[in-house]
């Protein structure tokens, strides 16, 4: 199919309507051309604006910038540039390090309901099923790149993906386009350059049709996807949960070995952590939901740990390491909520109720668990071990080590969601406070890791 302006209007046909629309123009050809067919209708358009991310990877960026500018102030297209800092240590390869900077560089500079377009097309859709057919992905990988997805609070567009790179350059060379070439992509030591220049032709020259055949096999996957993830949210619905980051074991066993394993990918994403390899999906199975009662296994891949206690499964970032021994706070303005790293202490003003105001003029220090430590709660007739509270509580071990304590002249005086201890208890008719803590450690930052792009 011929690209041009007309067959672009079509593919706009189901663009979500919004106040503004991005275009990623990186200055190759493929994004030179939406954008300048974008242009040609732009009066028909919300307000457009292209946007160029600067990796500074290479010696000539600052060129590839300049040209980009340019080109858009020929084409009366506002331009913004984006430089950011690619985090090349990260562990997940220099492209994929530079794909996440990119596209959280742009997520920063929408706002809401507005769209993003990127000139992915049936060419890099192809590529990207092949790819993931070699590394083993499953439905939601082989569906490769939706058409429309949501990104950050608002959309991601590629509504180049039913036309091929050829027609694209012929859109480019009829039009008298100018632009960059990045010698990168020659070089065939990235796998989907490889595939590119040395696979591909030999697929076409066999089966002239196989970009449209894997682009055909990912709308297929997409809709299985869908199915599954439809069946794994019936599923999740199904289940008594504490929190969204828990996942109880025997009704998720119950359901066998296939559901289960829908069930866990779709419960880990929903929670904006990475989905794990199937070994280590396989390892979840094996060693945490199998796991003895006793039993605290500890599973950890990227950015993301699983652990179990007693018949719940808890998804969270790793750990912080733990404060030094000696580590404490002052905290005598109650009214204002004590932030740490891992959670919130808050303190709600009441009548007769919690610790009393007398413990908070003598001066409260928040301490973590030393060990040892017995309350005797209001209300009760004995001293307990706070290790027997929290058992019986459900909390489980790694929370209790990073629970603060607050304490009144080196006497333990309050334990957070249980109360204050017998000699601190608000009085009748005196000002109390109810003390409250949450740990928040084990959340993900959502702000556009739950959404593909």
């Amino acid at each position: 199919m011929e690209f041009s302006s007309v067959t672009l209007r079509i593919a706009l046909a189901t663009v979500p309507s919004a106040r503004r629309w991005w275009v990623a123009y990186s200055g190759g050809v493929d994004s030179h051309c939406l954008l300048h067919a974008l242009a040609s209708i732009a009066a028909e358009l919300p307000e457009l604006i292209a946007v160029h991310v600067d990796h500074g990877l290479n010696p000539e960026s600052e060129r590839w910038a300049q040209h980009c500018a340019s080109i858009c102030a020929g084409l009366r297209v506002p331009y913004r540039l984006l430089q950011v800092k690619v985090q090349s240590d990260s562990g997940e390869g220099l492209e994929a390090a530079a794909r996440t900077a990119r596209y959280a560089a742009l997520a920063r500079v929408m706002a809401f309901g507005e769209v993003l377009f990127t000139a992915h097309h049936l060419d890099d859709q192809a590529e990207t099923v092949l790819l993931q057919l070699l590394r083993g992905a499953g439905s939601r990988g082989l569906a490769a790149m939706p058409a429309l997805a949501a990104f950050h609070a608002g959309y991601l567009v590629r509504p180049l993906l039913n036309h091929s790179r050829a027609e694209l350059l012929a859109y480019a060379h009829a039009a008298g386009l100018a632009w960059v070439d990045d010698d990168d992509n020659l070089n065939q030591r990235h796998d989907r350059n490889y595939l590119r220049h040395q696979i591909f032709p030999l697929l076409q020259q066999r089966w002239p049709a196989a970009a449209l055949t894997f682009a055909r096999t990912a709308t297929h996957q997409a809709e299985a996807t869908s199915l599954l993830e439809s069946l794994a949210a019936q599923d999740i619905a199904q289940l008594t949960r504490p929190r969204s980051n828990t996942l109880p074991v025997a009704p998720m066993l119950g359901l066998g070995p296939a559901r289960a394993r829908n069930l866990l990918r779709f419960w880990i994403r929903d929670n904006g952590h990475a989905v794990p390899s199937t070994a280590i999906l396989e390892r979840v199975l094996a060693e945490a939901a199998m796991a003895r009662q006793d039993a605290t296994p500890l599973i950890s891949w990227t950015n993301s740990e699983l652990r179990r206690y007693r018949n719940l499964l808890y998804l969270m970032k790793p750990l912080p390491d733990l404060p030094l021994p000696d580590w404490e706070l002052e905290w005598n303005d109650l009214e204002t909520p004590l932030r740490l790293h891992w959670g919130i202490l808050t303190a709600q003003p009441l009548i007769g109720v919690g610790l009393s105001e007398l413990a908070r003029i003598q001066g409260i220090t928040v301490r973590l668990r030393q060990g040892g430590e017995r309350c005797r709660l209001a209300g009760t007739t004995h001293h307990r071990p706070l290790k027997d509270l929290w058992q019986a509580a459900g909390i489980p071990p790694w929370e209790r080590t990073r629970t603060p304590l607050l304490f009144v002249n080196g006497v333990l005086a309050a334990v957070p969601g249980f109360g204050p201890c017998h000699c601190f208890q608000a009085s009748a008719g005196e000002i109390g406070w109810k003390i409250e803590w949450q740990f928040t450690h084990g959340q993900i930052d959502q702000e556009y890791s739950r959404h593909r792009f």
